[in-house]
């Protein structure tokens, strides 16, 4: 069994420092990439970043978007904010657009764990409540 101090074999991967089988990859999107609710697009961007997280589970990849792509007004900041030991504090986001709000829809995060600094300035959407593509 692994211990505190053990790797995984992934290379050029984030790796939680108290969980070294927790890590991530961050790589290049490869395409434009858009978020929309409905009809209306949020960001549309060829600077996208996706995430590709193991940790519990093999979870679904993430694509980030750069805050200078993103419709900001298109966004409020809520009151909630989470903690992940592999990335670090986020702030969240309910999107308004055409009279619809969504709740906690999409989130940044403001202070990254060490290795994870690839993350500042990069909003997430959730897929359950925004369409990415």
């Amino acid at each position: 069994m692994a211990g505190p101090g053990d790797h995984t074999l992934v290379e050029n991967a984030v790796h939680n420092p108290a969980e070294p089988r927790h890590f991530m990859r961050i790589v290049p999107a490869g395409s434009t990439r858009t978020a929309s609710v409905g009809e209306h697009i949020i960001v549309e961007s060829d600077a996208a970043v996706v995430v590709k997280e193991v940790g519990r589970d093999i979870y679904d990849p993430v694509v980030y978007f750069p805050r200078a792509d993103v419709n900001m007004d298109a966004l409020e900041r809520i009151d909630k904010t989470t903690h992940c030991p592999l990335k670090g504090d986020t702030e969240y986001f309910e999107v308004v657009v055409g009279g619809e709000t969504v709740s906690e829809a999409a989130w940044s995060y403001i202070d990254m764990v060490d290795g994870a600094e690839a993350l500042q300035g990069l909003i997430a959407f959730d897929t359950r409540k925004v369409t990415v593509r």
